[in-house]
């Protein structure tokens, strides 16, 4: 990378040797320029470290209200119930939202950035897919593109992130149901397809270390998002060995925890609170249909409609306004929410 500064366009055309309105071109719609053209003009973004004032280059033109909105999977109802609330926002604001699910796979998230791209939004919130993202097609979007993430942070990229704070939905429920009974063992996927599963089992080993129990995490086979029925059968396995190591379960999602309470249900193991119960299970996100499992879910919230908002207004201001000074990351706390099955 080279020491020069650049600071403007005017300079950056000057030392890349293209023209002032090739260059403007390309900021405006890579794919207008030829691809040879396109590949001098990334290399020297890259070795003079020039990032554009998208924000200005914007209000030279004519807005769209276009607003994009994508997640990783939309049949998962946190995905929904989330999204649900930014479109509102969007809409109660006069903005076009377009709401995409890239159904967990990086090609098609690559896809979708690509189709938004060519329709130049005014601004776009992602939930990437996380360790699957290609972070590269995701940092190239953002130079173009306001771009604000949400649920899942890939660290320095995009103007903002918004979310929640994992370490607070773990310590809430690790607390309480050391308190309470049997400290948790952790039930989660070997290779989880949530983003935000590594940070919770992290908090848990955390917090276990410092309260002085013994952790153990159950890993369970099972790759996709169909967490319901992944949960449900490792819960069936680990019961048929006998295997759990206590009888306190604290799962990493409600859609695992759900699972699990289906594998309880169907051998005939009771789960609760109360003395006749077996097992207690509890979890994190506060899942729409977890106060509705039988028995009820004992759940760490999210604060859907903060980080709903926050998302959409910080989102606003970027498109609005001109720019952040610099990136933000939000993160709310969880809300420990106590139902029967712990």
């Amino acid at each position: 990378m080279g020491d020069t500064k650049i600071r403007n366009m005017e300079e950056f055309a000057a030392v890349s040797g293209i023209s002032r309105p090739t260059v403007s071109k390309y900021f405006q719609d890579p794919d207008s320029v030829r691809k040879s053209t396109r590949a001098k003009i990334e290399e020297a973004l890259e070795r003079y470290d020039y990032r554009p004032n998208i924000y200005a280059i914007n209000q030279n033109r004519k807005l769209t209200k276009n607003i994009g909105i994508v997640v990783p999977y939309l049949a998962d109802p946190f995905f929904g119930e989330i999204a649900r609330n930014i479109e509102q926002r969007c809409i109660d604001a006069g903005y076009r939202p377009t709401l995409y699910s890239s159904h967990g796979s990086p090609q098609t998230e690559i896809e979708i950035l690509d189709d938004l791209r060519a329709h130049k939004p005014a601004g776009v919130l992602i939930a990437p897919l996380g360790r699957a993202t290609d972070k590269s097609a995701i940092e190239s979007f953002c130079k173009n593109v306001p771009t604000v993430l949400f649920d899942s942070n890939l660290e320095g990229l995009g103007e903002a992130f918004i979310g929640s704070d994992n370490y607070s939905f773990v310590m809430q429920t690790v607390e309480y149901l050391s308190r309470t009974g049997a400290p948790p063992a952790f039930f989660e996927m070997r290779d989880p397809a949530n983003p935000n599963a590594n940070k919770r089992r992290q908090a848990y080993l955390t917090i276990m270390d410092r309260l002085g129990f013994e952790p153990h995490v159950l890993k369970i086979d099972g790759t996709g998002w169909a967490f319901e029925e992944i949960g449900r059968q490792g819960a069936l396995k680990l019961l048929a060995e006998n295997a759990l190591p206590s009888d306190t379960v604290l799962c990493s999602n409600d859609r695992l925890a759900i699972g699990f309470l289906a594998a309880c249900f169907e051998q005939g193991i009771r789960v609760g609170r109360t003395k006749d119960c077996r097992l207690r299970v509890a979890s994190h996100d506060d899942h729409p249909f977890s106060r509705f499992t039988c028995p009820s879910l004992t759940t760490a919230a999210h604060d859907y409609e903060s980080v709903s908002n926050q998302s959409v207004e910080t989102l606003f201001r970027l498109v609005e306004g001109g720019g952040l000074s610099k990136r933000e990351e939000i993160r709310f706390p969880a809300r420990f929410i106590m139902r029967d099955s712990a």
